[in-house]
């Protein structure tokens, strides 16, 4: 955090100084990519890791000082979007001179980074609300950085969404302090595993985590609150899409694994609403994650096919592979063996991260081609394959893993989620996953055959195709063949960010070693 916070207040004090600012930009995405390995390293990897280190700031002890924890699930999802902010921080830095060199972009985006970076680290609540807002404050700006009305509309619809869903946020998280006495997730695991021996009402609980679900679900861009991805993503500078849909979008999900696994899945909390009942929030969240899940596939698959530009293809499609990320969550939430949950959610995690590499390449590649020829709609494009090659393998290689061609990162990805909903023997589940597949087929291929096959216009034979463009295009295509033929370690790191995130006892333990808070 410390990184990336120096990286913004640096690039925004060299606002006369483009070149410095863009040098010290990349030295802080570099730096920050080198900060997570470490963490990396430092927790999951090395022989001796701890598995889960925890950082209280100002030395104030839980549950009223601020703790940050770091363990796998953490770990993981901090990998995940440092890779995604490095590959959109080097092309930015090419693609942005062309359009636009306003001052505040690469302060923004290192902002923008430091919200996803404490939402993933902090422990307690308020202050994930808290990263969400400075995450939001940043991407405020950049879906409507180009000024046009089109953007401004996407921009207001996008602001205004979002401080409702920070006002819904901050009722839930009070409510929840008011039933509770506690915002730190471990000692609200505590509380709601004994909510008697604490003197807690559980009853309200079950709502408030519907308030805070439905807030992750707006992050997220799941059904039926996904009607400001299209506007925002197609509004936004491709590397800041490439952000929204590799990064941010699984800050939500992030929240919903931990909300659901590390603090509710021990909680003794009775619910019993007629359709669902049990002992604790789990028999709640995960019916309601099976319907925004199955809804997110198919309106998500629908909405892409029709799309006129790739932008518009990559924003529906964005809906629909979120789905494919929660189902496996709900399958895991529903689940009563303790193997089959795990399982789950390791393939949740895994889909996550073939969703933000490939994304994160598929958007850029839209960046590539707009810088290019000046337009991303289909009706202008087409016939690019011959005229930058690189490009378009670099394209295709995203389109398969998204369909989950083998041995690309989605082959394992969506495997493993087929696996997860087979094993739940849920075959309505199944159906919407094989439908969404074909969704999923259907419009890459219409993406494709729009803009990279056929003859082309002439202002595709005009083209010039950046070629540091082009290299990071080609890496990122590169480390999506990659994650996929030397799938076994990147396997064992999700498995043990899976364990993490299931790991309520182990969670608590490292906050308040003994069960002790003060």
């Amino acid at each position: 955090m410390l990184v990336v916070l120096v990286a913004a207040v640096a690039t925004l004090s060299l606002r006369g100084r483009p070149r410095a600012r863009t040098a010290v930009s990349l030295a802080g995405g570099l730096g920050y990519v080198l900060a997570v390995a470490a963490i990396d390293w430092y927790v999951v990897l090395a022989p001796d890791a701890p598995g889960i280190a925890t950082y209280q700031v100002g030395a104030h002890p839980a549950p009223f000082g601020i703790t940050l924890v770091a363990d796998g699930l953490s770990a993981f999802m901090l990998s995940m979007a440092a890779v995604v902010a490095l590959a959109s921080l080097v092309f930015s830095a090419r693609f942005l001179p062309r359009y636009d060199r306003r001052t505040f972009y690469f302060p923004l985006f290192h902002f923008l980074l430091l919200g996803i970076t404490g939402a993933f680290l902090t422990g307690d609540l308020f202050n994930l609300f808290v990263w969400f807002e400075v995450m939001l404050m940043a991407s405020y700006v950049f879906v409507a950085f180009y000024g046009g009305a089109r953007h401004t509309r996407a921009a207001f619809w996008y602001v205004a969404l979002n401080l409702v869903a920070s006002a819904i946020f901050l009722l839930g998280v009070g409510g929840l302090y008011a039933t509770t006495g506690t915002l730190n997730m471990a000692d609200l695991s505590m509380r709601l595993t004994d909510p008697a021996g604490y003197g807690i009402d559980p009853g309200p609980v079950v709502g408030l985590v519907g308030l805070l679900l439905s807030v992750f679900a707006i992050k997220a861009g799941l059904v039926p609150f996904q009607f400001w991805i299209p506007g925002a993503y197609s509004a936004a500078p491709p590397p800041i899409a490439a952000m929204l849909a590799g990064a941010t979008k699984k800050v939500g999900i992030y929240a919903i694994v931990r909300l659901s696994f590390t603090v509710l899945a021990g909680a003794d909390v009775p619910v019993d609403l007629g359709i669902v009942a049990g002992d604790s929030p789990l028999a709640f969240v995960g019916p309601l994650l099976f319907v925004l899940g199955a809804a997110s596939v198919l309106v998500g698959g629908v909405g892409a096919v029709g799309r006129d530009s790739i932008e518009g293809v990559l924003a529906y499609s964005s809906i629909g592979q979120v789905g494919f990320i929660v189902i496996p969550v709900a399958v895991a939430a529903t689940a009563s063996s303790p193997d089959l949950r795990r399982i789950a959610v390791l393939a949740a995690l895994v889909y996550a991260l073939n969703h933000a590499l490939a994304k994160g390449l598929l958007f850029l590649s839209v960046g590539a081609v707009r810088d290019a020829a000046g337009t991303s709609r289909f009706e202008d494009l087409g016939g690019f394959a011959g005229r930058a090659p690189a490009l378009s393998i670099a394209f295709f290689v995203g389109a398969l893993a998204l369909v989950g061609i083998p041995p690309l990162s989605g082959f394992f990805g969506k495997f493993l989620v087929f696996d997860a909903v087979v094993r739940a023997g849920s075959a309505p589940t199944l159906a919407v996953l094989l439908g969404g597949s074909l969704l999923t087929i259907a419009y890459t291929t219409r993406a494709w055959n729009g803009c990279f096959w056929g003859p082309a216009p002439d202002v595709v034979e005009n083209a010039t195709v950046d070629p540091v463009e082009v290299a990071v295009l080609v890496a990122l295509a590169a480390l999506v063949v990659g994650v996929g033929v030397g799938f076994d370690p990147v396997y064992r790191f999700a498995d043990v960010a899976a364990t993490a995130a299931l790991d309520a006892e182990g969670y608590v333990e490292a906050v308040a070693p003994g069960g002790e808070i003060a």
